[in-house]
């Protein structure tokens, strides 16, 4: 089975990206890899989170629901968890796109919150355990 290897986002101002990404992925047990010109974040034999910067600064931020990005979802081991990961997320500085709450119209365990930073990349905290 194939396991996404890397994914790459692109975003307007890199320090200021670094600086709402770090404390989200470090909290997600992942560890950060400075390079010339960019960032990643890895866990080591899972897959790695790179920030470039733009190439044609003020293209951004990306707009939900046109081509392109939707979200990453995390899978998270609690619903206490998906709270922590959320106030994290919020005081790094990501916006609030839905609060933690229950998603019974996914299932009835689904447990979620969704946070946007300045790039308009969406991360979804989710506690979905099999039945």
């Amino acid at each position: 089975m194939a396991l996404v290897d890397h994914l790459g986002i692109t975003v307007d101002d890199l320090p200021a990206a670094i600086a709402q990404f770090d404390p989200v992925l470090t909290a997600l047990g992942y560890t950060r890899f400075d390079a010339d010109g960019s960032v990643a974040w890895s866990t080591g034999d899972e897959t790695e989170i790179i920030l470039f910067p733009a190439r044609e600064p003020g293209t951004g931020p990306h707009r939900h629901g046109r081509v392109g990005w939707q979200h990453l979802a995390f899978d998270i081991a609690t619903p206490a968890e998906v709270d922590r990961l959320h106030r994290i997320a919020v005081d790094a500085g990501w916006s609030v796109v839905r609060e933690p709450k229950p998603y019974p119209r996914f299932n009835e365990r689904y447990y979620a919150c969704f946070v946007e930073d300045s790039n308009g990349i969406r991360f979804e905290f989710a506690y979905n355990p099999p039945r």
